[in-house]
């Protein structure tokens, strides 16, 4: 028997849309590092992404959304030791090359717990006022891509 995947609701989607960046930034250090490109060049788009994109959807995950189960709940537990650790990655100047490749396992591994498992069991339990709620802060934010070095074209 097929399951079908849950639909997103709507308040939820502007982060879905958000996680579907994260995990094209994960094919982009993939095929950067495919090509060999140096790590400084990927460390720097990484450094943009973080700071454009990434820490505030950590922030707006982590005041709007996970409150919705509270922080001693074991899936938002989970969800900020991984925010956590991700930060730490991003953040780090150490051995670039073994970050970078960690940021890429990380992420991505991040993004799917909380698109397959987290966001699920936000929207069961979430009610009409949570949703809305998370529906105003979460609105959806154009991505104006970073083209100052296409480095995994």
């Amino acid at each position: 028997m097929k399951l079908n995947p849950q639909k997103r609701d709507k308040a939820l989607q502007p982060l879905s849309r958000e996680h579907h960046h994260g995990l094209l930034l994960c094919w982009k250090i993939r095929t950067g590092i495919k090509k060999n490109i140096e790590p400084q060049r990927i460390k720097m788009y990484l450094d943009w992404f973080w700071l454009s994109y990434l820490k505030p959807h950590f922030e707006n995950e982590e005041l709007y959304v996970f409150p919705v189960l509270g922080n001693e709940n074991e899936l938002v537990k989970q969800a900020l030791a991984e925010h956590r650790e991700l930060k730490r990655l991003f953040e780090s100047e150490n051995d670039l090359h073994k970050s970078i490749g960690l940021i890429e396992e990380e992420l991505e591994k991040h993004i799917r717990f909380e698109e397959r498992v987290l966001f699920n069991e936000i929207q069961a339990v979430a009610n009409s006022e949570q949703l809305l709620q998370i529906q105003l802060d979460s609105s959806d934010k154009i991505f104006c891509e970073n083209l100052s070095d296409i480095f995994w074209e």
